[in-house]
């Protein structure tokens, strides 16, 4: 069976790292998170002191590049690869609500985006691949066979992500999770470098109102008939 390389992009909180990884199981395809790898630059810079509410040192930050190294590395119980920065497992650490909240203005940093993009890119050589992210079907993968892009109201958006929050032991107000969302759609969107645009070929699901399993059956089902077609 030829494999095919799948990108799904959107908005925050829709749910794409949750499909991409049952596709990604479903069909025995590598899955990336490319977000977890802006959220671990992000980290980096939190725990370096270069970014907070106040100030964000972006030349130091470009400047200290070369010392972040992250990998991916397969966890059998899980059945996807987690992020590593510089040998330290940071899954945990980088999906919380301080994370979530600079992320976008990290994103939003041309080096960084290259440094990123240039390691997304070696990483979908072999195809066989899904990918999520902002940027995967317009500047990572542009050829890819399947592109998706996904989308849902905010306040959809920010309910599920506040659930998620509580559910993990964060401490966390509705309110703020909401203020998050929004913001970032708006730095992703009006961004200089690679916004979070839909590409013309992507195919867009509202699942505002569609659960995880209806979901999935929507993209598997495209999925599947991009593999027969390329047969």
């Amino acid at each position: 069976m030829n494999k095919i390389t799948i990108a799904i992009d959107g908005y925050s909180s829709t749910g794409k790292s949750t499909v991409a990884k049952q596709i990604a199981k479903e069909l025995g395809y590598v899955y990336v998170d490319s977000g977890a790898m802006y959220r671990a630059v992000t980290l980096y810079a939190i725990q370096n002191g270069l970014i907070s509410d106040d100030d964000f040192n972006i030349e130091a930050l470009i400047y200290q590049l070369d010392s972040i190294h992250l990998t991916f590395q397969f966890n059998e119980s899980l059945g996807y690869a987690e992020v590593y920065l510089n040998g330290e497992n940071i899954e945990s650490k980088i999906r919380t609500l301080e994370v979530s909240g600079f992320v976008s203005n990290v994103a939003a940093v041309p080096e960084v985006r290259q440094k990123l993009v240039a390691i997304q890119k070696k990483l979908g050589e072999d195809k066989g691949v899904v990918m999520d992210g902002r940027d995967i079907g317009t500047v990572v993968f542009p050829n890819a066979a399947l592109k998706i892009f996904m989308t849902a109201s905010a306040e959809k958006r920010a309910k599920r992500r506040y659930k998620e929050l509580i559910e993990r032991g964060d401490d966390v107000i509705y309110d703020d999770v909401l203020k998050n969302v929004t913001e970032r759609d708006h730095i992703d969107t009006t961004r200089k470098d690679s916004p979070l645009v839909k590409a013309d070929d992507a195919i867009a699901i509202d699942n505002s109102e569609l659960t995880l399993e209806e979901q999935f059956e929507k993209v598997l089902q495209l999925a599947k008939i991009t593999i027969e077609g390329i047969e």
